[in-house]
C-alpha cells in the first residue's frame, strides 16, 4: 500500500489527488502538519469503533515508519513556516489522550479495574505510533540531509521528550490499567527516546548533559505533572502521582535541588492522605528529597520542621507497611535537624533522637502483632547506630524491649529475634560502660532462648544464625563484666541443658579474654 493509498483510508487525499498524483506526490503536496492536524480530527471523530480507530493508527505507523525523512522532520520545503515543532506537539498531545486514563470524579482517588478495561490496548496502539515516531526523529543514525535548514531531529524530540516521557511512565509500572504488552511496548519507547535524543541513559534525559551542551526535560516535566498535583485535584487521575513518584526517583545530586521548591509540596500533599497506600509512596518520596538534597536546602523556609511533624504524626499509626517507611525515613531526616548526639557537647540535652526513639520504645514494648514487631525490630538498630553512648538514656526500657522480643518466636525465619539480637550486640558495643549492671537480666535471657531453641522447630540455617548471634552477645557481656560471666557459666551442671546450650557455654568460656 502506497502513501496515497493509506491517506485515502484516512480520508485525507481526495480520489482526484491520488489519480493524479502517483506514489509520494500526492502526500509531498501538503505540509505534514496539515496531515498530522487531520488526524487528530479524524480521532476525534464521533461513531468511530475500535477497530477504525485501529485501522487509523496503523496507517499513521505506516507513514513515520516509510516516509521520507525529509519531508517528516524538515523545516524547509513544503514544511516552512508550518509551524512544525508546535504541530507534532499538539499531534503526539492528543494522540496520547486517546489512551488517557478515565478521570475520577469523586475524592476517593481509586476506580475499579473494569475501567481500565480498553486502556493496555489503546496504550499498545498509539505505543507503536509513538515509537514509529521517535525513531524516524532519531533518523536511525543517520546525519541530517544536507539541505534541510536545521537539524530538526533535535529540535524535535526535545519538544516532545516531556510528552512521550510521562506517557511512557504512565503505562510501564506494574497497574490496574496496564497488560505485560502495554508495559514491555512504554519501556521499549521511553528507551528508544533516550536513544534518539542521544542522551545516555533516563538521568541524563531529565536532567541534561554534566557539560550543558543539552538541557535536560525533568522541568518541562514536572510542569506537565504540577497541574494535576494540586490539593483539590490531584486524586481524580490515578496515575499522575505514579508518574511523579518515578520520575522524582530517577533524579539525585545535585539537580534536585534546584527542583525543591517544584517537588516538596506535591511530596507532602501525597504522604498526607488518609489512604496507607498514597502515605507510603508519599514518603518514598519525602525520603529520596532527604537524601538527595542539601541539608542547607531542608532547613530553610523550615521545611525540614515541617517534614518531621508529618513523619513524626505516622508514627502512631499500626499499619506496617507505613512504619516500614517511615522509620528510616525520620532517621534519614534527624541529621538534618540535630547534631549527631556523640557531637553535641557536655552535658548531651536529649533532642528529637529522644524523642523518637522513646515512642517507638513505647510502641514496641506494647506491640503484640508479629508483623508489627518484625517491623519496628529492623528499624531499631539503626537509632542505636546513630545514637551511640547516648542511648544509654533509653536502657531501662531497651532492655525490656530486648528481652521481651526474645521470648516469643516470630515464625519459621525469625526475623524479630535475628534482629533484636542485632539491636542486643550493637548495644553491648556503643554503651559498654552501663552493662554490667544488666547482665545478669540479659544473659537469663539469652540462655533462656538457647533452651528454647533446642526445642523449637525451625530450619536449620536459621537456628545456626540465632545461635551464632546469642553467642556473640554473651561473649560481649563477658567482655563488658570483665570475665564475671565465665566464671558463672563454668560452674553450670552440664545434667540440666541441652546439647545446644552446652556448645554455647563452651564457647564462651574458652574463648581467651
Amino acid at each position: 500500500m502506497d502513501f496515497s493509498d493509506m491517506l485515502q483510508d484516512l480520508q485525507l487525499v481526495k480520489t482526484s489527488e491520488k489519480e493524479n498524483s502517483p506514489g509520494l506526490e500526492g502526500l509531498l503536496s501538503r505540509p505534514v502538519s496539515e496531515v498530522l492536524f487531520h488526524v487528530q480530527e479524524k480521532l476525534k471523530s464521533s461513531g468511530l469503533t475500535t477497530e477504525q480507530h485501529g485501522t487509523i493508527l496503523c496507517s499513521v505507523e505506516q507513514m513515520f515508519r516509510l516516509g521520507d525523512k525529509h519531508w517528516l522532520i524538515s523545516d524547509c520545503c513544503r514544511n516552512e513556516n508550518t509551524g512544525l515543532v508546535k504541530a507534532y506537539v499538539e499531534f503526539v498531545s492528543s494522540l496520547t489522550l486517546y489512551a488517557a486514563l478515565p478521570v475520577c470524579d469523586d475524592d476517593s482517588g481509586s476506580l475499579p479495574a473494569s475501567s481500565y478495561g480498553s486502556i493496555p490496548a489503546r496504550a499498545c496502539a498509539v505505543t507503536s505510533v509513538l515509537l514509529a515516531l521517535v525513531l524516524a526523529l532519531g533518523n536511525e543514525g543517520k546525519a541530517v540531509p544536507s539541505h534541510c535548514q536545521a537539524p530538526s531531529w533535535v529540535s524535535l524530540t526535545v519538544p516532545l521528550a516531556p510528552l512521550l516521557c510521562v506517557f511512557a511512565v504512565t503505562h510501564m509500572q506494574e497497574q490496574a490499567w496496564t497488560s505485560e504488552a502495554s508495559r514491555t511496548a512504554a519501556s521499549s519507547l521511553l528507551a528508544s527516546l533516550v536513544k534518539a535524543g542521544c542522551w545516555e541513559h533516563i538521568t541524563q534525559l531529565l536532567c541534561g548533559k554534566e557539560n550543558k551542551c543539552q538541557p535536560g526535560v525533568l522541568g518541562a516535566i514536572l510542569k506537565i505533572l504540577q497541574a494535576d498535583l494540586k490539593k483539590d485535584s490531584w486524586k481524580r487521575k490515578q496515575a499522575t502521582k505514579h508518574v511523579f513518584a518515578w520520575i522524582l526517583m530517577q533524579v539525585g545530586r545535585p539537580w534536585l535541588a534546584d527542583y525543591l521548591d517544584v517537588v516538596f509540596p506535591p511530596s507532602l500533599l501525597i504522604s498526607d492522605d488518609y489512604c496507607p497506600e498514597n502515605q507510603v509512596l508519599g514518603i518514598r518520596c519525602i525520603n529520596h528529597i532527604i537524601l538527595n538534597v542539601p541539608a542547607a536546602d531542608l532547613r530553610q523556609y523550615n521545611r525540614a520542621q515541617v517534614l518531621y511533624h508529618a513523619l513524626f504524626n505516622h508514627l502512631y499509626t499500626s499499619e506496617p507497611r507505613l512504619i516500614e517507611v517511615v522509620l528510616p525515613c525520620i532517621i534519614d531526616l534527624l541529621p538534618v535537624l540535630e547534631k549527631t548526639p556523640d557531637c553535641t557537647g557536655f552535658p548531651r540535652k536529649p533532642n528529637r533522637y529522644d524523642d523518637v526513639l522513646r515512642l517507638t520504645l513505647t510502641h514496641m514494648e506494647m506491640e503484640h502483632k508479629l508483623v508489627l514487631r518484625r517491623v519496628y525490630a529492623s528499624c531499631l538498630v539503626h537509632f542505636i547506630k546513630k545514637m551511640g553512648i547516648v542511648i544509654v538514656r533509653h536502657l531501662k526500657r531497651l532492655e525490656r524491649v530486648i528481652t521481651g522480643y526474645l521470648e516469643v518466636s516470630d515464625g519459621p525465619q525469625e526475623q524479630a529475634r535475628l534482629a533484636i539480637l542485632d539491636v542486643l550486640e550493637k548495644t553491648l558495643l556503643v554503651a559498654w560502660p552501663r552493662m554490667e549492671c544488666r547482665f545478669s537480666v540479659l544473659t537469663k535471657s539469652l540462655l533462656r532462648l538457647l533452651c528454647d531453641l533446642s526445642t523449637e522447630s525451625l530450619p536449620p540455617q536459621v537456628r545456626d544464625e540465632l545461635v551464632t548471634k546469642a553467642t556473640r552477645c554473651l561473649q560481649l557481656l563477658d567482655h563488658c563484666t570483665r570475665g564475671k560471666l565465665k566464671t558463672l557459666l563454668k560452674e553450670v551442671d552440664s545434667s540440666c541443658t541441652t546439647t545446644l546450650v552446652l556448645k554455647c557455654i563452651e564457647t564462651v568460656t574458652m574463648e581467651q579474654g
